[in-house]
């Protein structure tokens, strides 16, 4: 049954009496795990000149350990995601955050820069099993009319993981050194897996898969990769293929190869995508990929270089660059949670293509200013909040292009897959700054990689593409149409806009 406008108004302004104490208890467990991973990335980052003098590193080799991650997040994405899908997504919510909490703890007891740099891997893969099973379980958990919300606010967790960090890290650091930054990082793994084991498990889960008959057989996403005599060996060598590519690539090892390395990496990812998605997923498979690649590559030039563009372009002291980083971070958070709200009202894609639109009249500006730190806090803040935090609801868009069988794990691989536009962004910006000024760089990165997620986005190309070999492809597995089945069992659906804004 449609839901008239009206009652959409009304349930609109009580929309927290949909969401039971059980849901909310699951928010606030996947929440603390993002916050994690912000707290995290910014912690390396923050903590890097420390390690460099401790363990007499070059900065080449000191910078490897922030990229260490991106080596093993496609391969902790995929396999902890096909978990997700197979035993549930609580499970893997629990070891992807015991793997995360062990990586950071050891970090904590590095003797050098190999156990350090393995201590990285191991985050990489929880990291990435974070965002796989944790945004499947709190999206198939809240009622379909505020799953934009949900995806929203989840993913603010990250941006109050940077906050932290820098918060702690001018208060831990200077008093007992930076490996106390780690061992005080896992303190908020212990509750949230404490959170975690009494949580039910996610309801479109359950319904579809979790209560199947006695001797069905439950999804296996890596089926398609192990069909036949010779594949499963040739597969094998991919992975190890993009693996040792990854890691010449992150570390100075591939200095002087890195062009093709990265070329090899992603022609191996992009095999498994075109399998994984199958005859008629393949190319939708890749397309998303693409998509994620982009978004990564517009965002992070001003996350990673915003610092030392404060500091060598502007010649900021490092107070009034914690103070700029701390409005950055605040209005990320701010935006993850309007794009909730904006992507509900009018439609994942519509919110996410219109919002990115508006963050453009921001870009030019901010790198306009150059003597006010008022101004370039307030433009910043609007910015990120339009431009990084309308990425709150990126796992919404996502994840709604794959049906619950297989939910986890391809989203876990294609966003992570694409998340290496993350490790090449700060390459990509510095090298742009060789020909014009540091500034003009991540401005003329920025706007142009935003025109082309909008038009990936708003266009629909993803799904257009997926379409021309399967012609009867679902519009958005998250939302089911009104009246049906899976409709009346996920929770209340209509009115949102969202369903006939996504299908379209």
């Amino acid at each position: 049954m449609t839901t008239r406008p009206t009652d959409t108004a009304e349930h609109g302004r009580h929309w927290w009496r949909e969401v039971g104490p059980g849901q909310w208890k699951a928010m606030a467990a996947a929440w603390i795990g993002y916050l994690l991973d912000g707290f995290d990335f910014v912690l390396i980052t923050l903590v890097l000149t420390e390690i460099a003098d401790d363990f007499r590193l070059s900065t080449a080799t000191a910078a490897s350990l922030v990229s260490g991650a991106f080596v093993t997040r496609w391969l902790g994405g995929a396999v902890l995601g096909a978990m997700a899908d197979r035993h549930g997504r609580r499970a893997a919510m629990i070891a992807s955050i015991l793997l995360y909490s062990l990586g950071t703890f050891a970090c904590g007891f590095a003797w050098g820069y190999t156990s350090l740099f393995v201590a990285r891997l191991v985050i990489g893969l929880g990291m990435a099993g974070e965002y796989g099973a944790s945004v499947t379980y709190v999206l198939e958990s809240w009622p379909v009319r505020w799953r934009n919300r949900a995806s929203g606010f989840i993913i603010s967790g990250y941006a109050g993981g940077t906050v932290l960090a820098a918060e702690l890290y001018a208060w831990v650091v200077p008093r007992w050194g930076w490996r106390w930054m780690f061992w005080i990082g896992v303190l908020p793994v212990l509750v949230a897996l404490w959170m975690r084991r009494s949580l039910p498990e996610a309801g479109d889960w359950q319904r579809q898969i979790g209560a199947a008959r006695t001797g069905e057989e439950r999804p296996h996403p890596f089926r398609p990769l192990f069909t036949g005599r010779i594949r499963p060996w040739v597969n094998a060598a991919l992975a190890a293929t993009a693996s040792v590519a990854l890691f010449c690539v992150f570390t100075p090892v591939g200095t002087g190869f890195v062009p093709g390395l990265s070329v090899v990496a992603a022609g191996c990812l992009v095999a498994f995508a075109a399998q994984l998605g199958g005859r008629r997923g393949g190319l939708l498979y890749v397309a998303l990929m693409v998509t994620v690649f982009c978004a990564f590559l517009y965002s992070w030039p001003i996350q990673a270089l915003l610092p030392t563009y404060l500091k060598t372009g502007l010649g900021y002291t490092a107070g009034q660059v914690g103070d700029v980083m701390f409005c950055a971070g605040f209005g990320t958070m701010a935006g993850c949670w309007l794009a909730g709200f904006v992507g509900d009202r009018f439609g994942t894609r519509r919110a996410y293509a219109g919002t990115l639109l508006a963050s453009l009249a921001l870009v030019f500006p901010v790198f306009a200013v150059r003597d006010s730190l008022p101004a370039l806090g307030v433009l910043l803040f609007g910015l990120l909040a339009l431009s990084q935090g309308i990425s709150g609801i990126l796992p919404k868009y996502l994840a709604g292009h794959f049906p619950t069988a297989t939910r986890a794990a391809s989203l876990g691989f294609v966003y992570n897959a694409g998340a290496l536009g993350g490790a090449v962004a700060p390459v990509l910006g510095a090298h742009l700054a060789e020909g014009m000024h540091l500034g003009r760089a991540l401005a003329v990165l920025t706007f142009g990689l935003t025109l082309v997620v909008i038009v990936l986005v708003g266009g629909d190309v993803p799904r257009r593409l997926g379409r021309l070999v399967d012609r009867k492809a679902s519009g958005d597995h998250l939302v089911p149409e009104a009246g049906g089945a899976e409709a009346s069992a996920a929770g209340p659906s209509g009115g949102s806009g969202e369903a006939s804004a996504d299908v379209a």
